[in-house]
């Protein structure tokens, strides 16, 4: 199945957590919690302005980003459990 987020939504899968601590401690599931970080599957095609003028996203897909801990709602698209948050839940794109 494809899936295309409208205007300003982007569709994101949550980075997988270390299950261990530097120490070699194993942190069980019931415990971890949601990482907040990310990779942008897709996106909508952006915010209209008032005018009637389409603004781009800022994020494209591929992109490494930070999210707010309770943003969007959570989806399962094709067996792989995905988030769908709206861009200006986005704190920012992670570069090396």
């Amino acid at each position: 199945m494809k899936f295309k987020p409208l205007h300003d939504r982007v569709l994101v899968k949550r980075v997988d957590q270390d299950t261990k601590t530097k120490g070699g401690i194993i942190i069980p599931d019931t415990v971890q919690e949601k990482p907040m970080e990310g990779e942008v599957i897709a996106v909508g095609s952006g915010v209209r302005t008032e005018d009637g003028k389409v603004t781009p996203l800022d994020v494209k897909a591929g992109d490494k980003i930070l999210f707010g801990k309770w943003s969007g709602t959570e989806v399962t698209i094709d067996g792989d459990d995905l988030i769908i948050i709206k861009e200006a839940d986005i704190m920012g794109i992670i570069t090396k």
